[in-house]
């Protein structure tokens, strides 16, 4: 790789670490143009040598904060076999992943999705994520003749949107008021869900 490739890979890499920080940290409602820009220590023209916009910044950081939770997930189911099991360390992973960063929630769940990106593949690239986290396991199970495909699709639209809506609540503070209860009321609606 040339010196100058080199270079331009590290300041792309200072204005995207600059971008995740405030993602995590405020999520949407902090990021601009300068604010990046000082984060990462130059100037907001520099930015612009490197990207066409902050919603291409943003659209990066998506799939860099995909990868860091799908990487978590698997660390942590790495030792359960496929199936129900495992497919509950993957979801309770994923809850986890985002009441750590609220602010990548934010991102994911709340904003207007045209305020972060004008491209279909973000849409697709958010709302399919969890089906790639879980695709293996939903397989397995019909596979293993425990489900049948028309539940597993049923069941694939009801995790996501139990996901999102614990996290919405618990997020918000509006339910549950502690950590302790949230786990609990999650992991009890997870096996719900699964139960044969």
């Amino acid at each position: 790789m040339e010196k100058k490739q080199i270079q331009e890979q590290r300041m792309r890499g200072y204005f995207i670490e600059a971008t995740k920080n405030i993602l995590r940290s405020e999520g949407v409602q902090g990021i601009s143009v300068r604010r990046i820009a000082d984060e990462a220590g130059y100037s907001f023209a520099t930015l612009y040598n490197y990207f066409r916009d902050v919603r291409q910044l943003i659209f990066i950081c998506v799939g860099d904060f995909q990868e860091e939770c799908r990487a978590r997930i698997a660390q942590q189911a790495a030792t359960i076999p496929p199936g129900k099991e495992h497919l509950k360390t993957v979801l309770k992973g994923y809850l986890e992943y985002f009441t750590e960063y609220p602010g990548i929630f934010q991102l994911f769940f709340i904003e207007k999705l045209t305020d972060i990106s004008t491209s279909r593949d973000t849409a697709d690239r958010i709302y399919g994520f969890l089906d790639t986290l879980c695709d293996a396991d939903w397989q397995y199970l019909i596979d293993q003749g425990d489900l049948t495909p028309e539940l597993v699709a049923l069941r694939r639209q009801m995790a996501n949107n139990l996901t999102a809506g614990l996290l919405l609540f618990y997020l918000h503070r509006l339910s549950p008021g502690d950590w302790p209860t949230f786990v609990n009321q999650a992991a009890l609606q997870i096996d719900t869900l699964l139960i044969g």
